[in-house]
């Protein structure tokens, strides 16, 4: 492409005073890292290609499924069965060939999110996951990145901008709801992802572009049932303490010498637990909760689930009569 064609392509927004050549200077030298190529991807990543990001990574570890389609904008019924990672750098690449894509097919964990994250000026949270983005949140504070994270349910979502210059997730989110529900349960209309994603990559663009005020330490909420729309700031909202903070770890940092209690019952069904874990406690969170089990000795308390709300609610409760260490592991169907 020739040096007038990229000016051409950019005029319309380096023509804002807020953006300008410096601007889009800034963009063009920017890593993105983005979590999630399902609907809130859908909507970021498209823009972020559009208004000249240097280099996009995109992780996440799904193939395209027909219930998707509503509401992924960017998949059609040929990608069906194809991962999503390909699918999206293939139509980014057609987008703007001068944006530098690379894509990882595999779901992001304690293990790896340094090597996905360590490079990036922004990590965009878009897997509406309990547990990715407390593991976002964890990793991006203490190496001082912006994380912009987002959730979609029915008709309401939000957006926030979090850590390096502002409070964590924890900080806004110190516990997780006793009860959740996803877009597999509760539903979502496509639009209102939409409306989300892209205020997502809006408030990552002005970080980037240092846009005043900025949107770190901001969150957005949005109700399009009702078509309002409130904003706030947590900028001085304190940091939980570090002896009451849930963690969660993946699949290989669980040892041996670990207390282990998985609370997916259903997955064990005449199923044998084996493997590197010797000792397995397999309950459901009812159970747990009037049986109060804990650990002896020193171990390490290691609670499973599926999705990490579970296992979050019973660590709250050990906590209430046991003060040791305790980590949390959402694995979904993986088992032990």
């Amino acid at each position: 492409m020739a040096p007038s064609d990229i000016q051409n392509r950019y005029i319309r927004q380096t023509c804002l005073p807020l953006v300008g050549d410096q601007g889009q200077a800034a963009l063009t030298q920017a890593h993105v890292v983005v979590i999630g190529a399902g609907g809130l991807g859908c909507a970021v990543l498209p823009y972020l290609a559009a208004s000249g990001i240097g280099t996009i990574t995109i992780v996440d570890p799904d193939t395209v499924s027909v219930s998707n389609l509503h509401r992924q904008v960017l998949f059609t019924e040929s990608d069906i069965d194809k991962p999503k990672v390909e699918c999206v750098s293939a139509i980014l690449k057609q987008q703007n060939s001068a944006c530098h894509l690379s894509t990882n097919y595999n779901a992001l964990t304690p293990e790896n999110v340094d090597e996905i994250c360590q490079a990036a000026d922004i990590v965009m949270d878009c897997a509406d996951n309990f547990a990715v983005t407390y593991i976002l949140s964890d990793y991006c504070a203490a190496q001082n990145i912006s994380l912009v994270s987002a959730s979609v349910l029915g008709f309401e979502g939000y957006v926030g901008a979090f850590c390096a210059n502002a409070p964590s997730v924890r900080a806004v989110f110190p516990d997780l709801p006793q009860r959740a529900q996803n877009c597999s349960t509760a539903g979502v209309l496509g639009p209102v992802v939409g409306v989300i994603g892209t205020l997502q990559c809006q408030m990552a663009l002005n970080i980037l572009l240092n846009v005043e005020p900025s949107p770190m330490g901001q969150m957005v909420s949005v109700n399009l049932q009702k078509f309002s729309q409130q904003s706030f700031r947590f900028d001085s909202a304190p940091e939980p303490d570090d002896a009451i903070k849930l963690s969660f770890i993946g699949k290989p940092s669980i040892v041996d010498n670990d207390w282990v209690v998985d609370l997916r019952t259903s997955l064990y069904d005449n199923v044998s637990v084996e493997g590197k874990v010797s000792q397995v406690q397999i309950t459901s969170l009812a159970d747990f909760k009037a049986n109060a089990p804990s650990p002896r000795g020193e171990k390490r308390a290691v609670i499973v689930c599926r999705t990490g709300l579970t296992a979050w609610q019973a660590a709250r409760h050990l906590q209430t009569y046991w003060q040791g260490k305790i980590v949390l592991a959402a694995l979904g169907e993986s088992e032990l």
